[in-house]
């Protein structure tokens, strides 16, 4: 029973599953649709057991818990007259189709005007209004032309400039239209209206840019990339990963310099433990506006020290001194760690092909009343047809049957 119980989404368009998984996982009763050869992200690997297979994509399994799911082919006539029908039993449309595909076919938001409660979110890569939005783009031609892939790279600026894997910009734009549905449904509990929400992916990357907006805007600076650190309009700063004694690397944020006396005073106090502290004793390596040369002195006698401990040491240690220190971790070593563990971030559930349950991330949240739980596996293909298409909408199986063999359904 999460925070969004009692709520039913429809979901359609590869687009949304971010924002589909958020909803799911908080209790909506999410229902993805797609069509019948199922939804593009099907066919991205990994797959279980290397095997290509629609019902075995592991990030479909993870971006898509907690759903149920049926396939229609909205763009023929019985298709859409059921998507029509599906819509009207809905709270909220998240709608990643294309911009104006469902406008286009008569089961876009326009078609529900009279649905005054409707709340309908779309999510395109440009908007659904101004001179790019029939442009195409994709996750790499998001983090570019958005911005954050100009502050993602190396010092070495004759190397192009990276892109962070994963998906981010679908995952940045599912969070923007969360919180934009949650806002709308807000509004609704006082008006009783609903309204469209209109997430473009073009703009919600590029208000995620960090300080590279902000020191342009007021400063006309434009930041440079570095490696493994932030981006900064100074120019190329000393590294913030350190390679340890035991070949462990460690990442000390802002090069691992205290910016409080009680930190330095930590910091000098474990030093002295190996007689590494005298060179920093003097009171100007500890001042706000020490110089450049004096900074790059400290940061090169702290860097000295910690290259010659384990890695794990230097994590523990730099923390009790309340330093933002970490270990730089492979994936899987998070899978062990008992912090993670303790507070149950990691869940169980089953994936299909796989014997047995996997682990995946949970949400990036905790209710105290309304625990997250793990409900439901993501849908086979197809797997809710009857259910919904049956059971909901009240098709008999002989109209489903043929439905399916017309290849609506």
């Amino acid at each position: 029973m999460g925070p969004l119980t009692g709520l039913r989404v429809l979901e359609i368009g590869d687009l949304g599953e971010p924002a589909g998984k958020l909803l799911a996982d908080a209790g909506a009763d999410v229902l993805k649709v797609e069509p019948p050869q199922g939804a593009r992200s099907r066919s991205a690997g990994p797959f279980v057991a290397d095997r290509p297979d629609p019902n075995a994509c592991l990030s479909y399994a993870y971006w898509n818990t907690n759903k149920r799911g049926v396939t229609l082919d909205v763009a023929t006539a019985d298709g859409l007259g059921l998507w029509r029908r599906l819509v009207e039993q809905t709270d909220i449309v998240i709608d990643a189709a294309g911009a104006g595909r469902l406008d286009g076919l008569g089961g876009g938001v326009g078609a529900f005007a009279r649905r005054e409660r409707l709340i309908w979110c779309s999510i395109t890569d440009f908007g659904l209004d101004g001179p790019w939005r029939n442009f195409l783009a994709g996750d790499l031609v998001s983090m570019a032309l958005g911005g954050p892939m100009m502050s993602t790279g190396y010092d070495d600026h004759s190397l192009p400039p990276i892109r962070p894997d994963g998906g981010h910009s679908f995952s940045i734009a599912g969070s923007f239209a969360v919180i934009g549905v949650l806002t709308a449904l807000w509004q609704r509990r006082a008006s009783g209206l609903g309204q469209l929400v209109d997430v473009s992916i073009h703009e919600a990357v590029s208000s995620t840019t960090e300080g590279a907006f902000a020191n342009w805007e007021y400063n006309r600076r434009v930041v440079q990339r570095q490696t493994g650190r932030h981006a900064a309009a100074a120019g190329v700063t000393l590294p913030w990963q350190h390679r340890c004694a035991d070949g462990e690397y460690v990442c000390l944020f802002g090069g691992g310099l205290p910016r409080d006396p009680r930190e330095w005073d930590a910091l000098l106090a474990w030093m002295a433990e190996t007689d590494a502290d005298e060179p920093l004793r003097d009171p100007r390596f500890r001042q706000p506006g020490r110089s450049a040369e004096d900074r790059d002195f400290a940061l090169r006698t702290l860097h000295a020290f910690i290259q010659a401990l384990p890695a794990e040491e230097v994590y523990r240690r730099g923390q009790a001194c309340q330093l933002p220190w970490g270990l730089v971790r492979r994936p899987d070593q998070n899978l062990d760690d008992p912090h993670w563990r303790d507070r149950g971030f990691f869940l169980e559930q089953e994936v299909p092909g796989y014997a047995g349950k996997a682990l995946y991330a949970g949400a990036p949240y905790r209710f105290s009343a309304t625990p997250l739980e793990p409900r439901r596996r993501a849908p086979l293909l197809g797997e809710h047809n009857f259910e919904v298409f049956g059971g909901d909408l009240g098709c008999s199986t002989e109209q489903l049957v043929a439905l399916g063999n017309a290849g609506v359904t």
